[in-house]
């Protein structure tokens, strides 16, 4: 099984991703996680990456096709996967089709959440992370139990995205709402594309996602 989700910044795809891995033993690729790593590595291409992501941008598909197809041949997505943050335009996901094409493989099923964009400038302006384990927290929604104090490792120290601020979040929004959201149309017209309400309970959001992918 080979699925792709997909919905705006902060839309919950990660946790989604997640849950299904859990529960079909299909792989998470999540090109964020991967394009993160490049930018954190500190090479030339990382410098490149990082740039174009802390200003809201996108980076040029082919690297993205190849690091995924790179990944799908390792032995733990013979299950499946589940494309997290890819493809972004309707170019990048006629380039994946040809990708899984010579692989003699498809995408059986594309989710896409349905969000508010205000509600999500929120939600992604408010998360921070724990810098000693990762534990993440909103500054509304998942405050840490004692102000300033991880309640996973009791680590005082938190980081913030650099993207994660109310402009760069707008900026990626109109970057979707121009480039992305229209990939809708090219799996609809495959009889591939399926919706959920993200603005939904997570638990409620993995419900419907489940009844789709059977």
């Amino acid at each position: 099984m080979n699925l792709i989700l997909f919905g705006p910044p902060g839309a919950g795809k990660g946790t989604q991703a997640k849950r299904l891995q859990d529960a079909y033993g299909i792989v998470q690729l999540s090109t964020g996680d991967m394009l993160r790593a490049a930018a954190a590595s500190g090479s030339e291409l990382g410098k490149q990456v990082k740039d174009i992501m802390e200003s809201g941008g996108l980076v040029p598909d082919d690297l993205i096709i190849n690091m995924i197809s790179a990944r799908i041949d390792e032995k733990d997505c013979e299950k499946g996967f589940i494309l997290d943050g890819f493809p972004r335009t309707t170019p990048q996901a006629e380039a994946l089709d040809r990708m899984l094409i010579e692989k003699s493989l498809k995408i059986d099923n594309v989710v896409e959440m349905k969000v508010d964009d205000e509600a999500m400038v929120e939600r992604i302006g408010g998360r921070f992370t724990c810098a000693g384990c990762g534990a993440g927290y909103h500054d509304s929604f998942q405050k840490p139990q004692k102000t300033g104090v991880c309640d996973t490792c009791g680590g005082t120290e938190f980081t913030r995205r650099a993207d994660d601020n109310a402009d760069t979040v707008r900026s990626r929004l109109k970057a979707y709402n121009e480039q992305t959201a229209p990939i809708s149309a090219y799996y609809a017209e495959k009889g591939v594309l399926k919706s959920v309400d993200g603005m939904a309970a997570i638990d409620e959001v993995t419900r419907q996602i489940k009844k789709i992918v059977g």
